[in-house]
């Protein structure tokens, strides 16, 4: 990766986190730890992976993105109104009443989202219908799934992980946001999820373990899965819940907050220096 290449995701990356952050101070509380733990992620894919066009986001040919931990939704939509799909101030209606930009994501309100999720696990099955769906139909287009490790506890993960090694989804990335927590706490304490990377191995997948907030060991990993063959990718994204933001980083319940808006304008600040240091 080239220095200006790598300048330009972290400095996308660092925007999408501060639109996570408005959005969630819009509505005064939100799922902002998972949100910005696949900020990195989503700063690589859609700046430098993914065929997609603002102004056709239906087109056929696109690449896909499922989030199957559909709760991180105000990072999805952060990344998509960066990206033109809509207008950026409209984020800031998150989850009030009339938007079109719902806690989880929804296909048939907001723009860009290619599949409704939110029920933990679905997702999974949904990313492997759609691989399939273009595998069949030859086309050149790939589609990501980003799972989140708590989410994993779900039983469904691991049936549609075994479907796409049997149906050789070469064209499906399995993006798993291993960021040790959930809901009720450290996912090491409610279910243990083990080796994941050593697991998705085990299911059929090429698979590789990489530090998920470094946009460019994402991008490594997201390039080799450009190579083909007939195995699905995964790609065990090591992360920080709340990765950017040192005081959510550090608090323990930061898997859902609720704080003041002097609080969201303390996170802004922090987020807003490092963006003014990058130019």
């Amino acid at each position: 990766m080239d220095a200006e290449l790598k300048k330009s995701l972290q400095k996308f990356a660092t925007e999408i986190r501060i639109g996570t952050v408005e959005s969630i101070k819009s509505r005064g509380f939100g799922h902002i730890g998972g949100a910005l733990s696949v900020c990195d992620a989503l700063s690589v894919l859609y700046g430098s992976q993914m065929t997609v066009d603002p102004k056709n986001p239906k087109m056929p040919e696109r690449d896909k993105l499922v989030c199957s931990k559909g709760h991180a939704g105000p990072a999805i939509y952060a990344t998509l109104a960066l990206k033109g799909f809509y207008p950026y101030d409209e984020i800031k209606t998150l989850n009030q009443p009339g938007t079109n930009f719902p806690s989880h994501c929804d296909c048939k309100k907001t723009p860009g989202i290619d599949i409704t999720t939110g029920s933990l696990g679905q997702g999974t099955s949904l990313a492997d219908g759609i691989a399939l769906a273009d595998k069949l139909k030859g086309r050149d287009c790939r589609t990501f799934l980003i799972v989140g490790d708590g989410e994993i506890n779900e039983g469904q993960c691991w049936e549609a992980f075994m479907f796409a090694a049997a149906k050789k989804l070469s064209n499906l990335v399995v993006l798993v946001d291993n960021n040790k927590k959930q809901l009720d706490g450290y996912v090491a304490d409610v279910l243990p999820t083990g080796d994941l990377g050593a697991k998705m191995a085990a299911f059929g997948f090429e698979t590789v373990t990489v530090n998920g907030n470094d946009v460019e060991a994402l991008y490594d990993a997201l390039e080799n899965t450009k190579k083909g063959g007939d195995k699905p990718y995964a790609i065990v994204m090591d992360t920080v819940k709340g990765a950017g933001v040192k005081e959510i980083e550090e608090t323990m319940g930061n898997h859902s907050m609720a704080v003041g808006a002097d609080k969201f304008d303390e996170w802004l600040s922090e987020l807003n220096e490092k963006l003014a240091a990058m130019a």
